[in-house]
């Protein structure tokens, strides 16, 4: 009887964890390369219209990479926020002086009006922009896959969506140009921020954090609706828990039988 319920249970799990095989979202992920070089001098523009590279921007420091749609509908803008939250919460390196980031343009139907939007965006989040900037680029499809691809970072375009399918995370790179680590989510704290930094500037790389995989959105096609995926992450916890708390009365029950 244990067993079956068990069984039972488990079936409920998966069921609402399981990914539609027609839903593009399950090509969305991120396979880590520490130590990839990540190719840096391919031309981009940024949300000002002047060309420019990632070796130009990053000139000898840590570079933390950003992959976003502007003109996403979903958490990109979140994600923007969060990190920039982030780095203004620790105070051992700033921005500009110890390390520059990027908003990476993944859609190469975006061009600098709206990264620049983009940019507006998250200024007015920040309330004014702050003391530092960030670049926001946009570029070629082969410019934009040849950096995606050596990071690791795989998406998916949804004709019913009309949008790519991605994940978030912001990716951390060494001075030379090497994957050293992911921080993932929507918002890591200042302390995972500093963390990351201090291995990259060291030339190190590895996991700084634990891997959390967030899908920018979620499609219900019963609803029609976008939703976000940490929505389904929190249905499979919830029935997680449902199950650990069924075991341990079935084990409490089978012990006062025992007992009796």
């Amino acid at each position: 009887m244990t067993a079956r319920w068990l069984a039972l249970l488990l079936v409920a799990l998966l069921s609402i964890g399981a990914v539609d095989p027609n839903n593009p979202f399950k090509s969305a992920s991120i396979d880590e390369h520490p130590g990839a070089q990540i190719p840096l001098d391919g031309s981009f523009l940024d949300q000002d219209g002047k060309a420019t590279t990632l070796r130009r921007i990053a000139a000898g420091r840590p570079l933390l990479i950003v992959p976003v749609q502007h003109e996403c509908p979903n958490v990109c803008s979140v994600t923007l926020a969060g990190i920039s939250r982030a780095i203004d919460g620790q105070s051992r390196y700033r921005p500009g002086r110890d390390f520059a980031i990027v908003a990476f343009g993944i859609d190469p139907r975006e061009g600098p009006a709206q990264a620049s939007d983009d940019m507006h965006r998250l200024a007015e989040a920040r309330g004014g922009g702050g003391k530092w900037r960030m670049v926001a680029l946009t570029g070629k499809p082969d410019a934009i896959h040849a950096v995606t691809d050596a990071l690791g970072y795989r998406y998916a375009w949804s004709s019913q969506l009309n949008q790519y399918v991605h994940v978030t995370g912001t990716a951390v790179l060494t001075p030379a140009g090497k994957m050293s680590s992911w921080l993932y989510g929507l918002s890591p704290t200042p302390a995972q921020v500093d963390k990351a930094l201090a291995q990259a500037v060291a030339g190190k790389s590895g996991g700084i954090m634990q891997r959390l995989i967030l899908l920018c959105c979620y499609f219900d096609p019963t609803t029609g609706r976008y939703t976000l995926a940490i929505a389904k992450t929190l249905q499979v916890a919830g029935i997680a828990t449902v199950i650990v708390l069924a075991l341990a009365m079935v084990l409490l029950s089978r012990r006062r039988s025992g007992a009796a």
